[in-house]
């Protein structure tokens, strides 16, 4: 991969590790129910999740999927719904304790983050239809790879870093019930807006 490419690539992601959606909302959210550190279970899960489509990608997963679109759509029917779920509990969930005695579920923040970067739509986009476009086919694909592994994770880690650190700011400054359950509330329908979006702008590209 040269140079010019890894950059544009960095580029494009660096833009999509920024811009709010699913995975976003869910290190948001737990931030300010938890606070900062535990806010990084679900962060380290989506990036496992990424290197996960990452190496899909790479292996041609991309073209079985276009080979077999039943089934593909089959898994972002299965993908939204999981979206969605987790939406509604984030909104409907119970009452946050923003004096954080609580204990923190880590394993299980860690699992949800993995959930749900594989079931997240924008995710099949990114990986599944733009990251073979940066792959050059006369180099060594697992260097490659192992360079876009790399850039995914740290790309996205530094934006959630940021999310995760101005929620919970946001939480000590504004000790409010009322504030964490709107605020709650709109992180659900971002999360909920961005998934079906994108599922939507799949279909109308693909027809399927």
């Amino acid at each position: 991969m040269e140079l010019g490419v890894w950059f544009a690539f960095f580029m494009m992601f660096l833009a999509g590790g920024l811009t709010p959606g699913p995975a976003v909302m869910l290190v948001t959210t737990s931030s300010i129910r938890y606070g900062f550190w535990p806010a990084m279970a679900p962060a380290a899960g989506i990036c496992v999740g990424n290197i996960l489509y990452v190496a899909l990608a790479a292996s041609g997963a991309s073209a079985l999927a276009h080979a077999f679109p039943t089934a593909f759509t089959v898994l972002k029917v299965i993908g939204i719904a999981f979206i969605l779920y987790l939406a509604f509990r984030t909104a409907f969930g119970e009452p946050v304790d923003l004096l954080r005695r609580e204990p923190p579920p880590r394993a299980k923040l860690f699992a949800h983050g993995v959930g749900l970067q594989i079931a997240n739509p924008n995710a099949l986009v990114y990986f599944g239809g733009l990251m073979p476009a940066y792959l050059d086919a006369d180099r060594g694909l697992v260097l490659q790879v192992a360079v876009i592994m790399i850039t995914v994770t740290l790309t996205e880690l530094g934006g959630l870093v940021i999310y995760a650190a101005g929620a919970d700011a946001l939480a000590r400054r504004f000790q409010s019930q009322t504030f964490a359950k709107w605020f709650f509330r709109m992180a659900a329908l971002t999360m909920a807006s961005s998934a079906s979006f994108a599922v939507y702008a799949t279909w109308a590209t693909t027809g399927r």
